[in-house]
């Protein structure tokens, strides 16, 4: 099933698409909820995140060709960093491009939407305490990124963590494909059984260092061909089975 979050007037709802249309639900994803009989079309409803997580953990350099593209050794071990959670937005919201930045980057990935409170998780049950699957956009100040050293600042402002536009619970993360497009042009274009580390690996060593919450990300890294991004840039990552994930690039004007 595909879980979505959207906007009614002022009132977030919740979800599930089927085919062209939304059914209302009320309660909770990650336990009891009833589907209603209010119906939203589905190609024009207004989204949210599907979920607010309390952290985002990511995986850097978990595709060969992409540490290859910046230069970098693939590591021994997974190489973590935590985005904040407000560092979410939606599809079809704007990414906006930070004033103290002249270089930021897309970086389309397969995202993990954890389902319960998890700890010391063994890969022979990571699927077990998976909720289902989203896109995400991990952007990067790459400028800031090569000045730090360090991943927090550079990865972490406003709206840098678009995900969406539905969490698909029916899904093979094996071999999914992720694209990525600016302007309508293919930048991206690969697969997940490319990852360094799969899924059941990410979850069991994260779990080792952190409890994982219902509602908590894991991006698990992203394939070759990243790029840079402007103001008024259309930027959409898309993944068979999940969706499009679109955003627009808006200069700060604050």
């Amino acid at each position: 099933m595909k879980f979505c979050r959207f906007l009614d007037g002022l009132a977030e709802k919740k979800g599930i698409v089927d085919g062209e249309i939304i059914r209302e639900i009320e309660g909770s994803f990650f336990g009891e909820y009833v589907v209603t009989d209010r119906v939203r079309d589905a190609k024009t409803a207004q989204y949210l995140p599907p979920v607010y997580p309390s952290k985002l953990v990511c995986v850097a350099r978990n595709y060969a060709e992409h540490a290859k593209e910046l230069g970098n050794e693939v590591p021994e071990v997974p190489m973590i960093f935590i985005k904040p959670s407000t560092a979410v937005t939606g599809h079809g919201g704007e990414v906006v491009f930070p004033r103290t930045s002249q270089h930021v980057d897309y970086e389309g990935e397969l995202a993990v939407v954890i389902g319960q409170k998890c700890r010391k998780v063994k890969r022979e049950h990571a699927e077990s305490v998976i909720f289902g699957y989203t896109c995400i956009n991990d952007y990067t100040a790459r400028d800031l990124q090569k000045l730090d050293g360090k991943f927090a600042r550079a990865k972490g402002f406003d709206t840098f963590a678009p995900i969406g536009p539905v969490i698909e619970t029916d899904f093979d993360w094996k071999t999914a494909r992720i694209k990525t497009f600016v302007n309508g042009e293919l930048k991206q274009n690969g697969t997940t059984d490319m990852m360094i580390n799969d899924v059941p690996a990410l979850i069991e060593f994260m779990s080792e260092i952190m409890t994982l919450m219902p509602g908590d990300i894991i991006a698990t890294g992203t394939p070759a061909g990243i790029g840079s991004v402007k103001p008024g840039d259309v930027v959409e990552v898309e993944i068979d089975g999940i969706g499009r994930l679109t955003n627009t690039i808006v200069k700060d004007g604050k």
